[in-house]
């Protein structure tokens, strides 16, 4: 059976680059065997060289479009590990939306886990987005770890630089939410 696209999620480890090459740095292509590394194949998204968790590669660059759009409203989730306390005054800025420098954050989603432990939930993903958000509020982002795009949770058997092929399922979660 023909496939035409290839869709790829990879559970991205802290110190590569979310870029398709780079000269002088590893990228998460570079993780990939040359057999899942078809031409046309690039991340959906950028995460921080330092930041891990789900990243997902595909081919489709409609579906790449329709999951990063803002307009879009696909939900990204992160456990952010924060230097300094979080409280009910920071879950009420980021239902309200921050004011950054160069753009104002759409309203977010911010559940402290612990006072210094949060998962926070965006519907668009500006540079560096959840860090500059921790930071208008007072906190410095420790550890970033995407764990959700739209309905498809990073597979919690992939250990860092770990990859595997999307099921259909997990593709067909990913289509109806665009």
């Amino acid at each position: 059976m023909f496939k035409r696209h290839t869709h790829i999620m990879m559970n991205k480890p802290a110190g590569v680059l979310t870029a398709t090459e780079d000269r002088a740095q590893k990228t998460v292509l570079d993780i990939l065997p040359d057999s899942l590394r078809p031409r046309d194949l690039g991340p959906i998204g950028r995460l921080d060289k330092d930041t891990t968790g789900l990243l997902l590669l595909s081919t489709d660059g409609q579906l790449a479009h329709r999951l990063i759009s803002p307009r879009h409203h696909v939900d990204k989730e992160y456990l952010a590990r924060v230097d300094g306390v979080l409280d009910e005054s920071d879950i009420e800025a980021f239902k309200a939306g921050i004011e950054l420098s160069d753009f104002t954050a759409l309203p977010a989603g911010l559940e402290i886990v612990e006072p210094s432990l949060a998962r926070v939930i965006l519907r668009e993903g500006k540079y560096h987005q959840v860090k500059r958000m921790i930071a208008a509020v007072g906190g410095t982002v420790t550890a970033l770890k995407r764990l959700r795009l739209g309905g498809l949770w990073l597979d919690k058997t992939l250990a860092p630089g770990e990859f595997r092929e999307l099921t259909q399922e997990e593709l067909e979660k990913l289509t109806s939410q665009t």
